[in-house]
């Protein structure tokens, strides 16, 4: 009964998973049984600054108490454009939805209607959402013409993207990516050194719209948006997940040449100019910028991830980490089947340390050191069993 990312069906075996949650404060959550677990999802990322965090909430409830779902958007839809123009590097105007895909479907659409190009590239295993065309051949529902404009490429790759520009003169209207790669079931990668520069300046040169799909990264990794800490400028940023600590609300922001393009392209939905998560957002990145939460975040990750790798070299495993501390993917190397890991995330899982074994964690600012050294002492009691069972 439970569908999507939060299906069952990756979490294995699933007799050691919750599947219904009941409450949540600060980074941890309890199921229906009363079973406690520290979360290391946060809620598959919105969750930044710690579950029903009292300044998010109180914005958030002050607003509905004034009238949250009305037939005219509240003022805070004009306060949080500014909030966010002003903290992100390149934004000249912001853009409210709902879902991190309504905004990557947007940015395409912007980017069409601005070139006049039907073709879009992507990275092979990158997730912009669940729109036909951003779904991989072969899934359910999906026709042919959905990607017959879709150009896959390798990531780091930037000799495929020299070659697919070339062979699709003036027809690639936008190339869509995260900041770095993180796709499921496999290493995360940053980007090779000069891979962004180069690409910045072949879409320049191209006049191929960027995309910034910083959806799960984002002010995880820099408030001014992921692109900073890599070093280049997109042309349009995503936002969702981490932006309303949890409430529902994506954005897309952009330069000033985008911004007539955007004003003409039609895109809306029932409950898109609400104004508590617009307050709860607002609140929430304000918190953000004041903790300097990617430095907290990160520092966090770090140690976590430190003291896990640890542990498991003292059973005799290698514990690979990849990507971001701020949101590691984690892969026990001794076992190519990836069973031995599953087994171990699924221990640690029952014993009150949340895991998932093929989808990136995350971190928050919420994670105490006492959380930190309660799922050292879970993982190392997981891995004496996982030591012999496969021993």
């Amino acid at each position: 009964g439970i569908y999507g990312h939060f299906s069952p069906a990756p979490l294995v075996p699933p007799t050691d998973y919750p599947f219904y949650a009941a409450r949540a404060k600060g980074a941890k959550f309890w199921d229906i049984d009363g079973n406690e677990f520290v979360d290391y999802m946060c809620a598959y990322g919105p969750m930044v600054l710690g579950y029903a965090h009292p300044k998010v909430e109180e914005a958030a409830r002050r607003a509905n108490m004034s009238g949250s779902t009305l037939s005219a958007p509240g003022p805070v839809m004009v306060e949080l454009a500014e909030y966010l123009v002003d903290m992100v590097t390149i934004a000249n105007w912001a853009f409210f939805a709902k879902n991190g895909g309504d905004v990557t479907n947007y940015a395409i659409m912007v980017a069409r209607s601005a070139t006049g190009r039907r073709k879009v590239v992507m990275f092979s295993g990158g997730y912009h959402g669940v729109q036909p065309w951003m779904q991989a051949p072969g899934h359910h529902g999906v026709q042919e013409e959905d990607y017959r404009d879709i150009i896959r490429i390798h990531w780091n790759r930037f000799e495929e993207l020299e070659k697919a520009v070339s062979e699709n003169p003036g027809q690639i209207a936008a190339l869509i990516s995260t900041p770095y790669h993180h796709p499921t079931f496999v290493d995360n990668e940053m980007p090779a050194e000069g891979f962004w520069k180069k690409v910045e300046a072949l879409c320049k040169k191209e006049g191929i719209v960027l995309i910034l799909d910083d959806v799960r990264c984002g002010f995880r990794l820099d408030l001014r948006g992921s692109n900073e800490f890599f070093g280049f400028k997109p042309d349009l940023i995503c936002f969702c997940k981490a932006i309303g600590n949890g409430h529902p609300i994506s954005a897309l922001v952009g330069t000033e040449a985008l911004k007539a393009e955007v004003a003409r392209v039609f895109h809306t939905g029932s409950y898109w100019y609400q104004s508590s998560p617009m307050a709860a957002a607002l609140a929430c990145l304000k918190e953000l910028k004041r903790i300097n939460a990617p430095k907290v975040i990160q520092a966090k990750g770090k140690k976590m991830l430190d003291g896990l790798v640890d542990i498991a070299s003292g059973y005799g495993y290698t514990l690979k980490v990849t990507g971001s501390p701020a949101m590691p993917y984690l892969r026990i190397t001794d076992d190519e089947s990836l069973m031995l890991h599953q087994d171990w995330c699924a221990e640690c899982t029952k014993r009150g340390a949340y895991f998932t074994s093929h989808h990136n964690w995350f971190v928050s600012a919420a994670h105490t050191d006492a959380d930190i050294k309660k799922t050292w002492n879970i993982a190392d009691e997981a891995f004496k069993v996982v030591k012999k069972k496969y021993s």
